[in-house]
């Protein structure tokens, strides 16, 4: 209205104005009912537009009027919106917090309040689950189903509480649910992938990465992942079977597995293990070489070492050289540097080696591997002291994941189905590799040289004792005897008492 006004105003102005620039406008005449009305232009024009403005004022009033019902029942929605809007923003604050009696006070009031089907819905089902009242939580997801955008938030709350009590069989049989909707959720696929694992269905398993791959559930790297890992959990269930056929398939999947996803260490090895048992070195070399350069490994480089077992030192040594030239900047291959001069025997390469490992001999970095193979070096340089307090620190200092997946014989990634449905879902999520030995802080292959317990007793008193076929004390200390002459498990022979001084004196006079 103001504006209409304004304009009319402006139009009124203008033409006044023009008609005043203009000079004489001359004389307007109105005739109505007998009567005559002489007046100049200017002032019609005025008058015109008086009456022009008084028109659009009445109706504008008569309009404002007539809509007078509309805009109360419009202030009364937005009142009623705005209280909606309040209870279910204090329901959910109430569900954060972790009250659930005041959230279903507030999800009752929104029933009344709030248009808001969906919404509504959701708090209820939320507050019940906040107030842990297990029989209301599963009324509201089942009443969800009803409302089609709400039916796999339904489907997921039924499952999350069937878990919560346990029913397995249930929650699988949502999950499935779930999962055949036109557009399944991730939760619902993650639900079934975990139940595969856990069942040790791997075959099943690799149709499921399958089917969510083409539903665009997944993503490709996550699929490459996922089939990598199930293949060689397929491969080291087949590689013990007694028929020929499912050995062979074995074989296929380990190979298939290592060339899918190279720095996965446990195909990589069991493909290398298989292929040498079928007598194909070369092809078993050329699988450890490229998982060693995507991703080293200590169990690659040990496997790498046993493909060959009638060559001399200074031959395996110079073989693992190819190995570490896979990846030379890596920690692992500054490792494999040492344990080949440890190989050779060479001191010079012992402290080159030894000198290249000063990264990895921080405090903050050092482990218990490390310490074990730093002692064996010192041992190789005849340094008796410093093996020793490489040995008593690795007491001290943690153990290392990677070197946890070999077992105290040296077999690598000798798994359960347990550990490898944990190995397969974490490596096919996050690209990592799980160590459920180290977990478990259980033994690994030796870290540590054996060494005796105490120090060894000069050459000039151990050939002594040798020629006189007794045991001799020491001479810094009489109550101690040799380990290494009698054994840790023999017992100690009683002393002999010495003489008294004053036969010796008598002795020495005569």
């Amino acid at each position: 209205m103001i504006r209409t006004f304004l304009i009319l105003l402006a139009i009124t102005v203008l033409v006044t104005l023009g008609i005043g620039a203009a000079g004489e406008a001359g004389t307007a005449s109105l005739i109505w009912m007998g009567y005559r009305v002489d007046t100049s232009a200017t002032a019609a024009i005025i008058l015109i537009g008086f009456l022009a403005l008084t028109a659009v004022c009445f109706w504008n009033l008569a309009l404002w009027l007539s809509r007078s019902p509309q805009r109360q029942a419009r202030a009364k929605a937005e009142t009623r919106r705005r209280q909606a809007d309040d209870t279910l923003s204090k329901g959910f604050v109430a569900i954060a917090a972790g009250d659930g009696a005041e959230a279903r006070r507030h999800a009752v009031k929104a029933i009344d309040l709030s248009d808001n089907v969906p919404l509504v819905r959701v708090l209820g089902a939320l507050a019940a689950e906040t107030a842990q009242d297990d029989v209301a939580t599963k009324a509201a997801y089942s009443a969800m189903q009803s409302v089609p955008e709400l039916k796999l938030a339904g489907l997921k709350g039924l499952m999350t509480l069937a878990q919560k009590q346990g029913d397995r069989i249930e929650a699988i049989r949502l999950a499935e649910e779930a999962y055949s909707q036109t557009k399944p959720a991730m939760w619902a696929f993650r639900t079934l992938f975990e139940a595969r694992l856990t069942a040790g269905e791997w075959a099943e398993a690799l149709d499921l990465i399958e089917g969510a791959l083409g539903r665009k559930l997944i993503s490709p790297i996550y699929a490459e992942r996922a089939r990598a890992s199930l293949m060689a959990a397929s491969a080291a269930r087949m590689e013990t079977a007694a028929d020929n056929a499912t050995r062979e398939q074995a074989l296929d999947y380990a190979v298939r597995a290592a060339k899918l996803q190279p720095q996965f260490a446990p195909a990589a090895i069991m493909a290398g293990r298989l292929l040498a048992a079928h007598n194909k070195l070369g092809r078993a070399e050329d699988v450890l070489e490229a998982a060693y350069a995507a991703q080293p490994h200590p169990a690659i480089w040990l496997a790498y070492r046993d493909l060959v077992n009638d060559e001399t030192p200074r031959d395996r040594a110079r073989r693992l050289q190819g190995l570490v030239d896979r990846n030379p900047a890596h920690r692992e291959s500054r490792l494999l540097n040492l344990e080949r001069a440890l190989m050779t025997h060479t001191k010079a390469d012992i402290r080159t080696a030894m000198a290249a490992l000063e990264p990895d001999l921080a405090e903050e970095v050092v482990t218990r591997r490390v310490c074990g193979l730093m002692a064996k070096a010192c041992l190789g340089l005849q340094d008796m002291d410093g093996a020793r307090n490489w040995v008593a620190k690795a007491s001290l200092v943690k153990a290392e994941p990677d070197w946890s997946d070999l077992d105290p014989e040296g077999k690598a990634f000798a798994y359960s189905p347990a550990d490898w449905a944990q190995l397969v879902l974490s490596y096919a999520e996050k690209g990592t590799l799980v160590h459920p030995r180290f977990e478990r802080d259980e033994r690994t292959l030796s870290e540590l040289p054996d060494l005796v317990s105490r120090y060894m007793p000069s050459m000039p008193f151990v050939k002594a004792a040798q020629k006189a076929a007794t045991f001799v004390p020491l001479p810094d200390d009489p109550g101690i005897y040799d380990d290494a002459l009698r054994g840790d498990d023999a017992e100690a022979p009683p002393v002999p008492a010495p003489k008294p001084r004053a036969k010796r004196a008598t002795t020495k006079t005569k």
